[in-house]
């Protein structure tokens, strides 16, 4: 039986022109699913997906989610993952972004319940703000200042995640929210403005590494193949699990420790430079993923050096390729 002629799935993801998104994209074409990507291309962009716009099955929407979207023909499923992700971006229009979180989740969620679709909200790490408790569990309520530089984003956040689990009792919609640790990998954007893209830039590029702090902070970082495994696995879990979900790696370091990890692996003699640390940036990030190991039967593969070993060689074949990498300073 060809393609055509078994029942195929038709997504759409929301944010698809962006890091995850794009791969996110390529992943379900790959395994036989009609995909339309929606991207206001805010800070997604074409050319993470222009190798999929000849292939059979695609289509690509240009349109921001905080307005309606009408799309013609079934949908089975949705997932959200419009919104920008680091703070230099979400804070350059911190009202877009929380009506992005908010107006964004209700308008996707009116969609799949009209087209009986079920539906997935990339949710983030982000909403334990400043923890007090580690490894963060999904019990944990966190500790976030609402009125911050990072609030429209946290806060945004988790109102999406209040909406998706009230709108799927209330309506009777498949809701699956996904709580995303620091993801990385090949097709970060140079000017992503997260860490690990930050120190491969300056490393690669003979700049000093900026620390903000003393470097002693903590994250846990996810290899973009891993995260994709997990979401696709929570977007098949039965209905009742309508509960937020960690995923993400819960190997945890040290920024400081990062740093020295990228120059060995790049082999940059750049000096460290420190700044001050940002306001409520969060001095701890650590998932408990004791619930995805047995809900979604899953756990991350790749470590943070094998993935560094990925990563690293994408951000340097763009430097070759004559992409200009942006300064990135303290």
């Amino acid at each position: 039986m060809t393609r055509r002629e078994r029942p195929v799935s038709r997504v759409l993801v929301a944010g698809g022109a962006g890091f995850v998104g794009a791969r996110l994209c390529a992943r379900l074409l790959l395994n036989g699913s009609d995909v339309i990507c929606v991207d206001n291309l805010q800070t997604g962009h074409i050319s993470n997906i222009s190798t999929l716009e000849c292939m059979p099955g695609f289509s690509f929407i240009k349109h921001d989610i905080t307005v309606p979207l009408r799309v013609n023909g079934r949908i089975d499923e949705i997932y959200n993952l419009a919104c920008p992700a680091s703070p230099p971006r979400y804070q350059i229009n911190p009202v877009h972004t929380l009506k992005t979180s908010v107006l964004g989740a209700l308008n996707l969620l009116g969609l799949a319940r009209a087209k009986g679709a079920r539906i997935l909200q990339a949710s983030t790490s982000e909403i334990y703000g400043d923890p007090q408790s580690s490894p963060q569990t999904e019990g944990y309520h966190g500790n976030v200042n609402p009125v911050g530089p990072r609030s429209c984003y946290d806060e945004g956040k988790r109102a999406a995640e209040t909406l998706f689990r009230d709108y799927g009792i209330q309506h009777g919609v498949t809701t699956k929210i996904a709580r995303i640790f620091n993801t990385y990998g090949p097709g970060m954007a140079p000017d992503d403005g997260r860490v690990v893209s930050n120190f491969i830039i300056q490393a690669i590029s003979g700049n000093p590494i900026s620390i903000y702090g003393d470097g002693s902070q903590t994250r846990s970082f996810c290899y973009v193949d891993d995260l994709l495994d997990a979401l696709m696995l929570l977007m098949a879990t039965p209905h009742e699990v309508s509960y937020p979900v960690n995923l993400g790696n819960d190997g945890e370091f040290t920024i400081a420790e990062l740093a020295k990890i990228v120059l060995a692996k790049t082999g940059s003699t750049a000096n460290i430079i420190y700044s001050p640390i940002p306001v409520d940036d969060p001095q701890q990030r650590r998932p408990d993923l004791t619930l995805a190991r047995r809900v979604l039967n899953w756990e991350p593969k790749v470590t943070l050096n094998d993935g560094l070993d990925q990563t690293i060689p994408w951000f340097r074949a763009q430097l070759k390729a004559g992409t200009r990498l942006p300064e990135v300073v303290a």
